[in-house]
């Protein structure tokens, strides 16, 4: 665990219980805001704001004559003003890079995922009033609220993380809070191809099928890495090309020139205003995009994107969840049965092979690593079945001595058919890339 982590929580010197450093710090913060203008603090820039908070919790200290070394006014002084600027104890974590998930199991309870690995902390709340006051400042922060009458939040903070809380009565053992973290740092394929995430091989295949407008449906589980991939392939676009993102949560940070994002919207107190995926994609339609990305498909808006991709929107991609790439074909199968136009399963599947050309699976597998596990061509239908040819892939064959699943990186032998089409746009490739060979072994 991070230094940050371990020693967040710790009952500095002089304090006997971790209590009375609460109340310590509940009191600072209470005296700081009875002493200011809130009308007026809103007004400042956040720099001169945090300026005068600092110089006003010294003057609390100094008037309270509080016996405190330096060390512990500094951390003391910190902790205040993560509670007036940020969320509480929460902050110490954002302030780490390696903290990619933040579980929040009641006010006692306080799991992070670091390196794929999840561990429990030592940071805490107060109380359960604590944590709800956090999260209704997450929901006030967008706009919206929490509480009895509406038990559930999804949201977004400004680093662009994702949030999801649920309160009482719904959650049984007091409020719940998730934040899925995304890094500041772009990562980039030479990143993924260290972590040993891919091989060049298969990368310079993805590369090829992004530039030759190849559509790709990209599945995996929940932080499996699907956004990541996402964003890394999208970097291969054309800066001539109008690129359009439609999303639930903005996660997706192109790097075209010409790209405009799309952000669904959820109903307002009174239940209206709800802007879903389909609806945002339809307009899309109207925006003259040359390809349509979609963070993630999840439900009747399967339809609109398969008939977009069948009617000049090549190039484009979308992410869905699911455990191995068959299971990806029935998922989308399932949610383009949900638009209620009650079509033959064995037309919905001629739509999804017409539409559809490359699939890629990844997955965090023994251990937390992620890794690309299966990428496949979607080679038409076959009587009534969706058929899958399968390209490259990766064979787990044990655990290594660190505790990550060991195994290699195989080329399957197959020529795609989409060859052909990769060709013709004039990307070369090399002739022995699909020959049956063992690519990387960890």
């Amino acid at each position: 665990m991070n230094r940050s982590v371990d020693k967040s929580n710790n009952d500095p010197a002089g304090l006997n219980r971790q209590g009375n450093w609460h109340a310590l710090k509940a009191t600072l913060h209470r005296q700081l805001l009875e002493s200011m203008d809130l009308f007026e603090v809103h007004r400042l820039p956040v720099e001169q704001l945090r300026k005068e908070c600092t110089h006003r919790i010294n003057t609390l200290m100094v008037d309270q004559r509080m016996s405190i070394s330096g060390p512990e006014k500094d951390q003391l002084l910190r902790e205040v003003l993560d509670e007036v600027f940020g969320l509480g104890p929460l902050e110490v974590f954002f302030r780490d890079p390696h903290v990619s998930d933040i579980l929040i199991n009641g006010p006692d309870q306080i799991y992070i995922e670091v390196h794929g690995r999840l561990q429990k902390t030592s940071v805490r709340f107060r109380d359960e009033k604590h944590l709800i006051q956090v999260i209704q400042r997450v929901a006030a922060n967008v706009g919206r609220r929490i509480d009895e009458s509406s038990p559930m939040l999804d949201a977004r903070l400004r680093d662009g993380s994702r949030v999801n809380a649920i309160i009482p009565p719904l959650a049984l053992d007091g409020p719940a809070m998730s934040i899925r973290r995304f890094g500041t740092d772009l990562i980039d394929v030479n990143q993924l191809i260290q972590l040993k995430t891919l091989t060049p091989e298969m990368f310079q295949f993805l590369r090829a099928c992004v530039q030759s407008r190849l559509n790709i449906l990209i599945s995996g589980g929940t932080g499996a890495g699907k956004t990541t991939l996402l964003n890394i392939l999208s970097r291969w676009i054309p800066n001539n090309e109008r690129v359009i993102t439609i999303e639930d949560a903005a996660e997706l940070r192109l790097q075209q020139e010409h790209a405009v994002r799309l952000e669904t919207r959820p109903p307002n107190i009174e239940g209206v205003g709800e802007i879903t995926q389909r609806e945002l994609l339809r307009n899309a339609l109207r925006m003259r995009p040359d390809r349509i990305i979609i963070g993630e498909v999840r439900g009747p808006e399967a339809l609109d994107m398969l008939q977009a991709m069948n009617t000049g929107h090549e190039g484009s991609m979308t992410t869905v969840h699911s455990n191995n790439p068959r299971d990806a074909t029935r998922r989308v199968e399932n949610m383009v049965s949900m638009a209620g136009l009650n079509y033959p399963v064995r037309v919905i599947r001629q739509q999804m092979s017409s539409a559809l050309n490359i699939l890629v699976h990844i997955s965090r597998l023994t251990g937390g690593k992620r890794k690309i596990v299966s990428i496949c061509e979607i080679t038409g239908m076959e009587g009534e079945q969706f058929c899958l040819q399968e390209l490259f892939k990766f064979v787990q064959s044990g655990v290594g001595q660190d505790g990550n699943a060991a195994g290699s990186f195989e080329a399957c032998g197959a020529r795609p058919h989409v060859l052909t089409r990769i060709l013709a746009e004039g990307i070369e490739l090399p002739p022995d890339l699909f020959h049956r060979r063992e690519l990387a072994r960890i």
